[in-house]
């Protein structure tokens, strides 16, 4: 009862003591301090989502070993998997442009499409505007993503600092060693950017080359990135946006010739819709995809197989109506 009748002078004077004493004073009575090492660890950075993608398929340990040393860094990693099915570069180049918006600023992620790996190629981490952190090989993986969240700097993995410990005589999994092994020491707040490694151009990394979408001709040209896997639903990267400046409604009766190195393979005339549901069952369509792109699609079929389409820079579109 004493301790509770005290007043409020009592308390402010003990705050005063207290605060020279290294106490500090809490919502009632005064709390002892946090230790300097707890205060410490309270300052490093917050662990943030780190993000695989590779091409090792998930029949054996590799997937498990990268997420193991990642682990290993830290075991407080949030650990999520983009794909482990990537077939080649180009692929890999779409999926990162495909689903990076949707990851929060300082989200790293590790790529492994490598088939230098082991060879003079740049092992990197390049940082965008975004605030996004890409881990892998210098081999055209990050074309994409530049163009759509702009690289701002690049470093050069030190392997002397930021290689997994005893893997030095290892040549051929660097997904595991490097990549993993830093994009973890990064996500984990072990390293900064600034400790990855020395800086190297923007400018000069190694870029693909492919359709860009243009209106020429009266016509929508592009190409075919990816396919839409599950459902063969044939995607292009024609925008919405030049689709509206150019004209197209829904409602509007397209023709589309799909090409492959320059000659027709496949033409098909369809509704310009807004969803599957506008049009019969098997019946073909036009629309735009969840990326805001023109696509081409049989509602509940598969266009891609029925039709013998594939996809990457060697695919391409023309589009026209109104004729």
């Amino acid at each position: 009862m004493e301790v509770a009748m005290r007043g409020k002078g009592f308390w402010l004077a003990l705050a005063a003591a207290g605060a020279a004493a290294g106490l500090v004073a809490g919502a009632g009575a005064p709390v002892i301090a946090k230790p300097a090492a707890q205060r410490a660890r309270a300052a490093l950075p917050r662990t943030v989502p780190l993000v695989l993608m590779t091409d090792f398929g998930v029949k054996d340990g590799a997937v498990s070993a990268v997420k193991g040393v990642a682990y290993g860094v830290s075991p407080k990693l949030l650990i999520s998997d983009l794909s482990h099915e990537i077939e080649g570069i180009w692929d890999g180049a779409y999926r990162l442009f495909q689903v990076a918006p949707y990851w929060p600023k300082g989200t790293v992620f590790v790529t492994v499409i490598d088939p230098g790996v082991g060879t003079a190629r740049k092992s990197i981490v390049a940082r965008t505007r975004a605030g996004h952190y890409y881990v892998g090989p210098d081999n055209g993986l990050y074309t994409l993503i530049d163009e759509a969240e702009g690289i701002d700097a690049v470093r050069v993995i030190d392997e002397t600092v930021n290689r997994l410990p005893g893997s030095q005589d290892s040549n051929t999994f660097h997904g595991r060693d490097v990549f993993g092994y830093t994009g973890a020491r990064l996500a984990s707040g072990t390293i900064t950017f600034d400790q990855v490694g020395p800086l190297a151009d923007p400018a000069k990394l190694v870029r693909l080359s492919y359709q860009r979408a243009v209106v020429e001709g009266g016509a929508l040209k592009g190409m075919i990135p990816v396919l839409d896997i599950q459902y063969g639903n044939v995607w292009t990267n024609i925008p919405r946006e030049m689709v509206a400046r150019a004209g197209l409604k829904v409602g509007d009766r397209v023709s589309v010739d799909i090409l492959h190195e320059g000659k027709v393979v496949d033409s098909v005339t369809a509704p310009f819709t807004n969803t599957f549901g506008d049009v019969p069952v098997g019946a073909p369509m036009v629309y735009i995809n969840s990326l805001l792109n023109l696509s081409v699609a049989l509602n509940q079929g598969n266009y891609a197989k029925d039709h013998g389409i594939g996809w990457g820079p060697g695919w391409s579109v023309q589009v026209r109506w109104g004729d």
